[in-house]
């Protein structure tokens, strides 16, 4: 008995410590490369495949993602998930419904057929909620033929649920459609998102 004790206090503080080491990477990149302090973040870790919802310095929520299957960058037409510190701009999907597919960001009636599997799409559904990213570093995210804003790259409800988890993505960041819900209803214009 005193062994499983032993076990799981020492998976706890491991736990604690991956998160504490989560936390602290992203206040190290926004203070001192941005010069910018925060409460609340949404830390994107392309490693991990996974979406960390940051505030008061504790992890409240972390959600599976998919980034963008073509790796990381910025440039138009690329198809590939920006790095480096992002603002929420606007947000969409107010009145659509779980699974409901947007077109330009506008739904109009149609409700996605959601896959669990590995297969893809033919239409690269954006469902639900959407989330839009704005770049806030200047060659980076931010400026001509680079600009996250004007790549429409999203946070967003996505049809190929059983591809998170992995590189699946067209550029956006994709999410379940609950978990997506979820964090639009968490959140507000103007929140921080980091990408790394």
């Amino acid at each position: 008995m005193k062994i499983l004790f032993f076990i799981a206090c020492l998976l706890f503080t491991l736990f604690c410590f991956g998160q504490q080491q989560i936390i602290e990477k992203a206040r190290d990149y926004i203070e001192t490369k941005c010069n910018k302090n925060f409460k609340e973040v949404l830390y994107v870790n392309i490693t991990e495949q996974k979406l960390y919802h940051i505030k008061e310095n504790e992890i409240v929520k972390t959600f599976v993602i998919s980034s963008s299957e073509y790796g990381t960058g910025s440039e138009v037409g690329s198809n590939k998930t920006p790095l480096g510190l992002h603002k929420i701009k606007e947000k969409f999907g107010d009145k659509t419904p779980i699974n409901g597919r947007m077109i330009e960001r506008v739904f109009y009636g149609q409700i996605a057929t959601i896959f669990t599997d590995n297969n893809k799409s033919k239409t690269d559904d954006v469902c639900s909620r959407i989330l839009w990213l704005a770049g806030l570093e200047e060659g980076l995210n931010k400026g001509e033929g680079i600009d996250s804003y004007n790549r429409y790259i999203y946070i967003h409800g996505t049809s190929e649920e059983g591809r998170l988890g992995k590189p699946a993505s067209h550029g956006c960041i994709r999410m379940k459609n609950k978990d997506v819900i979820e964090l639009y209803e968490k959140i507000k214009i103007g929140i921080l998102v980091l990408i790394l």
